[in-house]
């Protein structure tokens, strides 16, 4: 059953900033489900019009929206799939067409396409909100209860792969997000030790 989500809120409606215990756990437990474990069901209609909204409660420097969707799902993303595999067999490269397994197995994929829009604003900014998009629909599917993966792979890059899935130039595919449900719990992976990541800028360098 699709989550009871608050309604959008309207332009310059105040939203106080408020601790939310509950999604620092969510972070501190928070892992990736392996895209081929993940099986019907998926998210409903309904369901992915939520994860959508949310994910577009994303930093973005301009409020430009430089990014869209692409679903892929059903039959559509049986045949996409297929249209890969054509051109990794036309290239005789047996390895790209293994790799679409990826692709193949989850139910629903989401394709993230960065779409820069204006030049006032850095095109890196662009990017990384497109990416930011990302991360929150990674985040909103797994909140919602469903394994998510972001992955990339050879067909995010190539100029043939990216017509087949209609970029425009400029476009890039900044991920896939598959979605479904996970036919075993993801485990923990190693994680880096933050204290040899942090520096503190010091004035007198």
């Amino acid at each position: 059953m699709p989550v009871a989500l608050p309604p959008a809120a309207e332009f310059g409606e105040p939203l106080p900033v408020v601790p939310a215990p509950e999604v620092l756990r969510f972070l501190a437990r928070r892992r990736s489900a392996s895209a081929m474990t993940l099986r019907a069901p998926g998210p409903t209609a309904e369901e992915l019009d939520q994860l959508l909204r949310l994910a577009t409660h994303a930093p973005d420097h301009g409020k430009l929206t430089p990014w869209r969707f692409v679903i892929l799902e059903g039959d559509s993303k049986a045949a996409f799939a297929a249209r890969l595999e054509a051109l990794a067999q036309s290239r005789g490269d047996a390895q790209a067409a293994a790799k679409l397994g990826k692709l193949t197995v989850p139910p629903l994929g989401v394709a993230v396409i960065s779409s820069p829009k204006a030049p006032h604003i850095p095109e890196w900014e662009q990017r990384l909100s497109a990416g930011a998009v990302c991360t929150t629909l990674l985040y909103a599917a797994l909140a919602m209860g469903y394994g998510a993966n972001w992955i990339t792979d050879w067909y995010a890059y190539d100029p043939e792969a990216q017509a087949i899935l209609g970029l425009s130039p400029g476009e890039r595919v900044a991920g896939f997000v598959l979605i479904g449900t996970p036919a075993e719990p993801p485990r923990e992976r190693e994680r880096p030790h933050v204290e040899s990541l942090v520096s503190h800028w010091d004035a007198q360098r």
